[in-house]
């Protein structure tokens, strides 16, 4: 068997040397190596450890001196975040670390987060924090980051913390005993897009191309989920995307939670992948609750999805807005690209007896995009909603025809 690897255990040793002992301790019970590395700027480390804050800052570019002085924190942490990753990239290359496991307030989040970010998708990567309880996109980002919430501050060992810790602990200890290596892919990736309000046609399509022998990976647009699809579809050999879900460009434009930049919808036509575009789910903007959304959004037509989701109808003059965005990307677009407008509405809350429903949305749409878009460029306007398993059908035939992708 092979010698197993270590986890490297990383926290600012000044104000959370107990709690990383605590965790050593755990790891050591159960017979796995550890490194641990100390982030911290202030004061010194109390007990000795492999990766001292000094070599540290070296290799974020400066002296542990120098970024005591900087005098802010903000910036004194992203060098000690910078240097800190590309110690922990360099013992990953060695094979000498399988996981890693961080602890920290608002400023070790950020520190250790910022080191598990560069890792692969697989790798273990635990973050015990104060932070899990809120808002963590700024942490996690597009990484399986696990989070775990302290419940209280992280200040030494309590009849809180220290299960807390311990269970922390084993989860990166079970994830890099257990670890596997998985054999190369070879069956040809197609990435498609959606939200629930568009699930019943993802369904069928995704089935559908697996009947063909395709890897289908639906990933969910909800800011992060597309962010983290382009970054796959950037760096992976895909045979064709299935954009059924460009609500995200509607966020980001107007104001809403789902944000994933303006370059979402861009990625793989830049690249020349085969692509099929369809304005899924741009009816609507989502916000927060409904007390928020109508602070924030006076005036609108609302629909409380849940009680921390809130969705806005879209205006016409914002639709309009968003198809200048679309034939933009498709007019640069390298490779073969389709654009399939569902003329019965954008989601399922887009037809008869749903919140949103507006055909002159759709009307609106589609004549600033004939109007925008490249003439040789292919567009349909389908009679069916975006849900309807008919428009489905639709999509899959032109993946089959059009794109040629043959089974």
């Amino acid at each position: 068997m092979d010698r197993m690897k270590s986890v490297l255990i990383i926290a600012t040793m000044d104000t959370k040397y107990k709690e990383a002992r605590y965790i050593e301790s755990c790891l050591k019970e159960i017979g796995i190596p550890f490194i641990t590395l100390d982030g911290g700027i202030k004061g010194d480390s109390p007990f000795p450890v492999q990766i001292k804050r000094g070599d540290v800052a070296i290799r974020g570019g400066m002296s542990i001196e120098e970024v005591r002085n900087i005098g802010h924190e903000g910036e004194a942490i992203s060098i000690m975040a910078r240097g800190a990753r590309e110690i922990a990239l360099e013992l990953y290359k060695k094979g000498e670390i399988g996981g890693i496991i961080g602890i920290g307030g608002s400023m070790g989040t950020t520190l250790c987060t910022h080191v598990m970010q560069a890792f692969p998708i697989g790798f273990p990567k635990v973050m015990i924090t104060t932070m899990a309880s809120r808002d963590t996109r700024s942490f996690v980002r597009t990484k399986d980051i696990a989070m775990f919430y302290s419940i209280s501050d992280i200040s030494g060992i309590n009849r809180i913390t220290e299960k807390i810790l311990r269970n922390g602990a084993l989860a990166i200890a079970g994830m890099v005993k257990g670890h596997k290596d998985f054999p190369e892919p070879v069956k040809p990736l197609i990435v498609l897009s959606t939200l629930g309000t568009t699930e019943v046609c993802a369904q069928y399509i995704k089935n559908a191309l697996e009947e063909k022998g395709r890897e289908v990976i639906v990933f969910h647009t909800n800011g992060s989920g597309g962010e983290a699809m382009e970054e796959l579809i950037s760096k992976e050999s895909v045979e064709a995307v299935v954009d059924l879900s460009l609500h995200e460009l509607v966020d980001h434009y107007f104001g809403g939670d789902y944000d994933a930049g303006p370059e979402r919808g861009s990625v793989a036509l830049k690249k020349g992948i085969p692509t099929i575009l369809i304005p899924g789910n741009t009816d609507f903007i989502v916000t927060g609750p409904l007390e928020k959304a109508k602070k924030y959004f006076p005036g609108r037509e609302y629909h409380s999805h849940n009680a921390a989701i809130t969705t806005l109808r879209t205006k016409k003059r914002e639709l309009e807005f968003i198809a200048e965005v679309i034939a933009k990307f498709c007019n640069e677009a390298k490779g073969s690209v389709y654009i399939m407008i569902p003329g019965g509405g954008f989601s399922v809350w887009d037809q008869k007896g749903h919140p949103f429903y507006d055909p002159d949305g759709v009307k609106v749409f589609t004549k600033v995009l004939k109007k925008e878009l490249k003439s040789e460029i292919p567009l349909t306007v389908s009679p069916y909603n975006a849900n309807d398993i008919e428009f489905a059908k639709e999509v899959v035939e032109k993946l089959v025809h059009h794109l040629k992708l043959e089974g």
